[in-house]
């Protein structure tokens, strides 16, 4: 669980309620058309841009803000490290055997075991990476949506409700109900967007970068455990993708 994307939303809706609650009536909050222009006009447009399934799909995607857990860099290294003096002493045949915990580094060990060629072995890891990014921008690309239209539905629900208002100067009683929906409309795109979309559609993205970096990380490993490399200039080699300040640590934890 992603402890940061769930206290962040808690407590911007939280801090939006609270808003309302102490400030008076919070029921004048509440209308209906004005929910009905924003939240069905906003899913009605992006349905438009994007096909269902791909919609569908980036709920699923939006998962990985919430619950996703991405390994740590170091302990990538490491096990890199640890297959490369395997290999090193028994031959890649000896990677048969070795317990790996991450899925995408025991895919490539298996085509290295099963003597592919590293032009092979590249290729068929890049796609894979290739096709993993473009699956998670895919999301990113239609919560962005849904963060771009919902403030334009408001818009569209403030001027319907002027209109209705300006239509009804001659009836007091129906003045107060449309400029409800003319400013209700715009509050609940607003929310919609910077409390909800937008930033699922950034964080997707950190995570889109961490994912991209740990499978290069391995990429690395895989290729420098074909072409022989001597584990501690590999581990040196693979350190590269650390921040410098946590290079050291990597020494640290090896030598405990």
């Amino acid at each position: 669980m992603d402890l940061a994307t769930l206290i962040g939303m808690l407590g911007a809706f939280g801090i939006i309620i609270a808003a309302i609650v102490t400030g008076g009536d919070a029921l004048v909050f509440i209308n209906v058309p004005s929910l009905l222009i924003v939240l069905g006009g906003t899913v009605m447009a992006v349905l438009i841009k994007f096909p269902l399934s791909h919609f569908l799909g980036a709920f699923k995607v939006a998962l990985k803000a919430f619950i996703h857990k991405t390994e740590n860099p170091d302990e990538l290294i490491r096990e890199g490290v640890a297959l490369a003096n395997v290999a090193r002493k028994e031959g890649v045949l000896g990677l048969e055997n070795q317990e790996i915990s991450n899925e995408f580094l025991k895919r490539g060990i298996q085509f290295c075991v099963d003597g592919h060629e590293p032009e092979f072995v590249r290729s068929m890891l890049n796609k894979d990476i290739n096709l993993t990014i473009e699956r998670h921008e895919r999301g990113q690309a239609i919560f962005k949506a849904l963060g771009d239209m919902a403030p334009a539905m408001g818009m569209i629900g403030t001027l319907i409700g002027l209109v209705q208002m300006l239509s009804n100067m001659d009836d007091p009683k129906q003045i107060g109900p449309a400029m409800a929906v003319a400013l209700l409309t715009t509050l609940y795109g607003a929310i919609i967007a910077n409390a909800f979309a937008l930033p699922i559609a950034d964080k997707l993205a950190h995570r889109t970068m961490e994912e991209r970096l740990n499978k290069n990380l391995i990429l690395e490993a895989i290729n420098g455990i074909q072409e022989g490399i001597n584990p501690r200039v590999m581990e040196e080699l693979l350190k590269t993708y650390l921040p410098p300040s946590k290079r050291d640590l990597v020494d640290e934890k090896e030598a405990a």
